[in-house]
């Protein structure tokens, strides 16, 4: 089987140390790597994944140009990387451009280091551009331990997107909303053809039994596998998939194929 791990993270050699230690500390999570690109590599080998997508996020607007650049620079051998814009930059919707022009596959947007709903009308013109532009739009979904007494990336809100936005491709990621499993049943699962799930981070969090159920309802087709690295292990959700009730073509498609077909390679 090939793996392609649609969610991953890395920081550059000079800022990996203090932003794993910081996250490790307010996640209370033991990463599974350095926080380097080598560090990401040597773990996606070691866990026969040769294909993977990093997800940076500009936690300020300063940082988008200088986050972009560092994505595009480190791809290649079988490294893709989304671009970042946030939302409160003034030229957000200039450096979607420049994204797509520096072959970027897409924009990571994470609502609790950026400060915003994603059903909010602000983002609309920088939704409408991304789907224009022909890249797609990564979100984090539900609970982050960052997350204060309100959770703003819900099933909810990803429906509204979806629904308004039908041409702009969305992944919402942690089966499109961590520790909201039966609001995904109710409001996202199987409703949307432009709306994919990821399996990251997932398996300490759900049943079995109920992930089956939203893959079945979702579809397998618009599934895809990620681990949160270096949040978890690879081994973990590869694990989790490979012990549910679903055809060899069914894990096919979220392993790899999926994520082939969305991104275009």
């Amino acid at each position: 089987m090939r793996y392609f791990d649609f969610h991953t993270h890395a920081f550059t050699d000079t800022l990996a140390n203090r932003a794993i230690e910081g996250l490790a500390l307010t996640s209370g999570i033991q990463p599974a790597t350095d926080g380097t690109i080598g560090g990401l590599r040597r773990k996606l080998a070691d866990n026969g994944i040769d294909r993977a997508l990093l997800l940076p996020v500009a936690t300020k607007p300063s940082q988008q140009e200088t986050i972009n650049n560092w994505a595009a620079s480190v791809m290649g051998g079988g490294l893709f990387c989304c671009g970042t814009v946030h939302p409160a930059a003034e030229n957000a919707i200039e450096e979607l451009e420049r994204i797509r022009s520096l072959g970027l596959c897409g924009v990571k947007f994470h609502s609790e280091y950026q400060d915003f709903f994603p059903d909010e009308e602000r983002m609309f013109p920088i939704y409408e551009k991304i789907a224009e532009l022909g890249l797609i739009a990564v979100f984090h979904g539900g609970w982050d331990p960052y997350s204060e007494d309100i959770i703003r990336a819900t099933p909810q809100s990803f429906a509204a997107v979806a629904r308004t936005f039908p041409e702009l491709k969305i992944v919402a990621a942690h089966l499109g909303g961590m520790k909201l499993w039966d609001d995904i049943e109710k409001y996202t699962a199987g409703r949307f053809e432009n709306l994919w799930f990821d399996v990251s981070v997932i398996s300490r969090y759900i049943e079995d039994e109920q992930l089956l159920r939203i893959i079945k309802k979702q579809g397998a087709e618009r599934v895809l596998f990620g681990s949160d690295c270096p949040w978890d292990e690879p081994a973990n959700e590869i694990a989790m998939i490979n012990r549910l009730l679903l055809s060899d073509r069914e894990k096919e498609l979220i392993f790899h194929i999926n994520a082939e077909k969305l991104l275009g390679i």
